[in-house]
């Protein structure tokens, strides 16, 4: 399984270190949802791979075993093979701008772990998902935790400020709910109460790639996988389906810096 859900999800945020069709809810920068959080463990935690510009986001099919700190520990994917190859070499290294550049380098290739948050959109009526980094989860699910007692009474505002790595994400109580929200969102507020979120929608969000597309995709990247072991003719299988079925990026993602570079 690609994602960790619920209580495994949450264990994910403490540490230091196919079904239903669904897409995220863009969290844009500037943008304010109205919500209704129905849970505590409405959440997933996945590791997000992928070259910005280059290559679009991806968890792969098969993911690695991994320890409570994220460590891996078996199962390695090609990406991990190849970001594990680099920080090899960068810890061979003897000159400290070669070691730097080749730690960047294996960044590159690493497994970043994001979360999957649900919620209860007021307006429409519907549960969403979006999708957060670590840091900006960890700063929700705070929030989450400080009114867990009196969730079923509470609506929120789901905002998020800022711009590629100082993107900031809140979650601020709505104080007075007669006046903070329309006679329409009241309703839909009142109709979500005690009603448990739908889970499914985390299984449809992700896009998976298979080995053979991971490999091709490495490929595309300039990574000569015969370095980790793999020969270029095991990535063909692969590399005309991968091309012709991975979704495109969020326009909106095209047009900032890559707001992963840093985590």
């Amino acid at each position: 399984m690609a994602i960790a859900k619920g209580a495994a999800a949450v264990a994910g945020l403490s540490e230091n270190e196919g079904g239903q069709s669904a897409e995220f809810t863009a969290l844009k920068s500037g943008s304010t949802f109205k919500v209704a959080v129905k849970g505590t463990e409405d959440m997933a935690q996945y590791y997000n791979y992928g070259v910005f510009k280059q290559v679009n986001s991806f968890t792969p099919k098969t993911p690695a075993e991994r320890n409570a700190k994220g460590f891996i520990t078996g199962n390695p994917s090609p990406w991990d093979q190849a970001a594990q190859y680099y920080f090899d070499k960068a810890n061979e290294a003897t000159d400290k701008a070669e070691e730097d550049e080749l730690k960047a380098e294996a960044r590159k290739y690493k497994g970043k772990p994001k979360f999957i948050m649900g919620f209860h959109d007021l307006t429409s009526g519907t549960d969403i998902v979006v999708d957060l980094t670590k840091n900006q989860a960890m700063t929700v699910y705070q929030a989450i935790l400080e009114y867990e007692d009196d969730l079923e009474d509470m609506a929120f505002k789901l905002s998020k400020q800022g711009e590629s790595t100082s993107t900031t994400v809140t979650l601020n109580p709505i104080v007075n709910l007669t006046k903070g929200l329309s006679d329409k969102e009241r309703e839909n507020f009142e109709a979500a109460k005690g009603k448990p979120f739908n889970d499914e929608l985390f299984d449809g969000v992700l896009y998976e790639m298979d080995e053979a597309e991971q490999i091709e995709a490495l490929e595309r990247t300039g990574f000569d996988v015969s370095l980790i072991g793999i020969t270029a003719q095991k990535s063909a299988e692969g590399a005309n389906e991968s091309s012709a079925t991975q979704p495109a990026e969020p326009a909106e993602a095209a047009a900032e810096a890559d707001p992963t570079e840093s985590f």
